[in-house]
């Protein structure tokens, strides 16, 4: 059974940042290829959410955290089984401090 893939508005917010981002360095045309290949990978959760793993931090395990690692990015996010559901909290640059980041979250 599909799972309903839902994100957060931080989430949207990350994202679009990363994409801004990668637009004013590379230009459009790459952004827009990166944002398809995250768009795939996130939306491939909706198949199989357990893909991802455990994070490594155990403060993100206990707040049943999930990661995906996709080329340069962190997609955190949590599965609701009951409602069939999973919903992408964060989305990171492998390289930032994310987990100062997502305390706050």
């Amino acid at each position: 059974m599909k799972y309903k893939v839902l994100r957060t508005d931080t989430a949207d917010s990350l994202i679009r940042n990363i994409i801004l981002y990668i637009a004013e360095r590379f230009g459009n045309d790459v952004a827009l290829k990166k944002l398809n290949a995250l768009e795939t990978s996130i939306l491939a959760l909706a198949d199989n959410p357990y893909i991802g793993t455990d994070p490594r931090y155990t403060v993100l395990k206990r707040q049943g955290y999930k990661v995906l690692i996709t080329e340069k990015d962190l997609v955190f996010y949590k599965i609701d089984e009951e409602q069939k559901e999973v919903t992408i909290y964060a989305v990171f640059d492998q390289r930032q401090d994310y987990l100062s980041i997502i305390r706050g979250l």
